[in-house]
């Protein structure tokens, strides 16, 4: 069976994006890229059909990470279907968590940097759309931290599950 985690932020363009690069990098590293599914959206649809912004791509390129997405919208369907789902600041979690259709499906939502024993009492990837290209920086330095938490996490849970 395949797990499936999808990373949540605004406008899919920027947090999002870029924690679905790094973690698939890592699921691809750890050997889990044929049983871990790895994708993202926004709360809102401002930019559906858009490209990751520049600046995230320039920066995960930068890094080495793939850059390849296309925005869109977490629609409440999709509970059924993932079994992880990863905010990226406390106003994403609250949104979604109200968006889930059941008390089981609004427990499938974590934020991300909880995976992060580093990060403190603030979990939020603050959003760099607004600022310069040190925000995205500091974006993806906060991702990879909390990656290597969360890729134990679902790999905990993948190898308990049958192929």
């Amino acid at each position: 069976m395949t797990y499936r985690v999808c990373f949540v932020c605004t406008g899919n363009i920027c947090r999002s994006p870029m924690a679905e690069s790094v973690f698939r990098a890592r699921t691809a590293e750890a050997g889990l890229a044929d049983r871990v599914e790895v994708d993202s959206a926004g709360t809102g649809g401002w930019h559906e059909g858009d490209g990751a912004d520049p600046r995230t791509v320039s920066v995960l390129a930068e890094h080495g990470y793939g850059t390849e997405h296309t925005a869109r919208r977490f629609d409440r369907s999709w509970f059924d279907r993932l079994d992880l789902v990863i905010a990226l600041d406390a106003g994403h979690l609250d949104s979604l968590r109200r968006l889930a259709p059941t008390e089981r499906d609004a427990a499938k939502v974590r934020l991300l940097r909880s995976y992060d024993p580093a990060a403190g009492a603030d979990l939020d990837v603050p959003d760099p759309y607004y600022g310069g290209r040190d925000g995205f920086e500091e974006c993806l330095e906060m991702v990879e931290a909390a990656s290597d938490g969360l890729l134990a996490a679902v790999r905990e849970r993948v190898e308990g599950r049958a192929v």
